[in-house]
């Protein structure tokens, strides 16, 4: 499938404003979604994300994330990096992604977490609006925009409140950890005997 440049132009930028939800009823949620006028970038793709840090987890330690993601059917690579906080997201595309990673481990990286996903990808307006879901965790959907204008970001934090209202989506439906945070301490929990 290939993009056309709306929906390119939908990942440029150096800030990202994102809302996370953790969706009770995915059907019903498609449904608001189907009801208003949108785009579909692409729907089911699988995402294989790996997580790199230092042994130290100097990452981690510093509020950032550096990724690479492989989709299929999409056959997109992608090098991800974001931080140092919540709200400076990059990404880039990669032709090899192998080649990515022998050298992630030449400088010292190590993989700390392999996170796969299905994930559908949709645009409202200037939004997009991408639906996973995580195998043991659930669905949710992620609300958010790229920007290079970081004078913006109020702006587009209400504009994505009343997205999620028309949306359906609550307050108390909302996510705050990244999906690394649910998946390390999902695996940090014993499992009951």
């Amino acid at each position: 499938m290939s993009e056309s440049p709306m929906s390119q132009s939908h990942f440029d930028g150096k800030y990202e404003v994102e809302h996370k939800y953790r969706l009770q009823d995915r059907d019903a949620f498609l449904s608001r979604l189907e009801s208003l006028p949108h785009e579909t970038m692409l729907k089911d793709n699988v995402e294989f994300d790996r997580y790199y840090d230092t042994p130290s987890g100097q990452l981690a330690q510093q509020s950032k994330h550096l990724c690479i993601r492989q989709m299929h059917p999409s056959n997109i690579k992608l090098w991800i990096v974001k931080g140092p906080g919540d709200k400076q997201c990059q990404a880039t595309r990669i032709d090899n992604i192998d080649s990515a990673a022998d050298m992630l481990q030449t400088l010292g990286y190590k993989v700390v977490l392999q996170l796969t996903k299905t994930r559908s990808i949709y645009f409202i307006d200037q939004y997009h609006v991408t639906v996973d879901n995580l195998e043991g965790m659930g669905d949710f959907a992620e609300l958010a925009i790229m920007t290079d204008d970081e004078t913006q970001l109020a702006y587009h934090e209400q504009g994505l409140l009343e997205l999620a209202q028309q949306l359906g989506l609550t307050q108390e439906d909302r996510e705050t950890r990244s999906y690394r945070e649910l998946m390390q301490k999902r695996q940090s929990v014993p499992s009951p005997t």
